[in-house]
């Protein structure tokens, strides 16, 4: 082919690709055998994911675009400034069909200058111009939350900072405080944000946004936090669930083996490293918690659990278990035990990947450090067992969550009631938060 026909031929692509955005009764150019084949490459290059060509989105359809203009006309209509913060909501809700939690951001996007009002026009730039409207919606909310010239999210990206913990708790595999668009599309956030919007009470939001896991949480950390200096160290940790951690898996966390600390302080544990705690150890069935607990038991860091490994931590708990006057139980029949309940693939030791098909991970790691849990399993506490029969939709942590809440409900409305009759409230014992 001469460089002429290429040149032509390129002249005709570029003019086909334009006419996606004018009206579809426009005919193609050029010859009729021409425009046959542009067809059908192009209809090919639309079967193409759109990263591969659309590097900033696919563009929107004449009729997509069409609609979309006519219903940002009736949204800005009456309002030649522009719409306030308050009003955009409906825009977000409506128009770009996201949860409503993403107004006041998506709205100091296109409000650039803050002046405190978002025009017609610069919507129409920021949402049609730029194929917003025609990405998913993991993409959207990516694109909107994420810094300039980073590929992906960090914590300040959100507001809240318990529900941020628990969002990159659930969401970010790779760690190290970003979330990236793949983490974000194979989570369930969006999911939740929209469950958020439409429900009047919040509670029953159970992913990330329950008041009432928050309050567990805080209250579970003001409670070993006893000299309130927004820290807890190893002494403190140790009374947790009323002694039920071994000594050797508390060395283990503060060494910053199953995560590195952010506190900050040599020794000491931060809030947000205790949100990675309590969701670990309340909820051990779930990948963030096996991973966790994986990295405690793997002494050696190879990445496999070996018996020695297992016997290693296995002795505190026999030592506890003689000093309570319980009848001990012979490592080898544990070992048994376990390698029954997990079914390795190779029995002479266990795998990370071993942990992710088998829903009893969490009795196994009680077995070995949490001695509470692990009686309670042995004696198969009936009222544990009924309740996940009625609910079995709910994880270990809903469970616990609502257990703590009713407990530490109670107790408040027992110091109300203390407090109405006569005694006095020491307000030092007050959280500042």
């Amino acid at each position: 082919m001469e460089a002429a026909d290429l040149s032509a031929a390129a002249e005709a692509l570029a003019l086909q690709v334009d006419l996606l955005q004018l009206p579809p009764e426009i005919p193609a150019p050029g010859a009729p055998a021409l425009s046959v084949v542009l067809d059908r490459l192009f209809a090919h290059w639309l079967t193409l994911p759109d990263t591969f060509y659309f590097q900033d989105g696919r563009p929107p359809t004449y009729e997509l675009k069409k609609q979309c203009i006519a219903i940002v006309d009736q949204l800005f209509a009456g309002h030649s400034n522009g719409l306030r913060i308050q009003e955009f909501r409906l825009v977000t809700r409506e128009l770009c069909k996201l949860p409503s939690f993403f107004t006041t951001v998506l709205f100091g996007k296109i409000d650039k200058e803050n002046t405190g009002f978002v025009t017609r026009d610069a919507f129409i730039d920021f949402w049609l111009n730029s194929n917003k409207v025609t990405m998913d919606v993991a993409t959207q909310v990516f694109i909107i939350l994420k810094q300039k010239n980073q590929d992906f999210l960090t914590k300040h990206c959100l507001p809240a900072e318990t529900v941020v913990y628990r969002i990159f708790y659930c969401l970010s595999r790779i760690g190290g405080g970003h979330l990236t668009l793949r983490e974000l599309k194979r989570g369930n956030l969006i999911d939740a944000l929209r469950h958020a919007d439409d429900e009047e009470d919040i509670n029953k939001v159970l992913k990330y946004f329950s008041y009432e896991h928050f309050y567990v949480i805080y209250c579970k950390f003001w409670e070993l936090d006893t000299d309130h200096d927004f820290f807890i160290d190893k002494e403190n940790l140790i009374k947790y669930g009323n002694h039920a951690l071994t000594y050797r898996i508390v060395d283990r966390i503060f060494s910053e083996v199953p995560r590195k600390f952010t506190s900050k302080v040599e020794g000491k544990m931060g809030y947000e490293d205790f949100v990675h705690f309590i969701l670990s150890e309340e909820d051990k069935s779930s990948e963030p918690s096996q991973e966790y607990w994986f990295r405690c038991i793997d002494v050696d860091g190879n990445g496999i659990l070996t018996h020695n490994e297992l016997q290693f931590f296995f002795e505190e708990q026999l030592h506890r278990m003689e000093c309570m006057a319980q009848e001990p139980v012979l490592f080898e029949d544990i070992l048994c035990q376990l390698i029954d309940m997990i079914g390795p693939e190779n029995e002479t030791f266990f795998t990370l990947k071993d942990f992710r098909r088998c829903k009893l991970s969490g009795h196994f790691f009680n077995i070995l450090f949490n001695l509470n849990k692990f009686m309670a399993f042995e004696a198969r506490d009936p009222f544990l067992i009924r309740q996940m029969r009625e609910e079995p939709s709910l994880t270990d942590w809903d469970r616990f969550a609502r257990r703590e809440y009713i407990r530490l409900a109670m107790e408040e409305d027992g110091e109300d009631a203390s407090n109405a009759s006569g005694d006095v409230w020491d307000e030092s014992l007050e959280s500042p938060f």
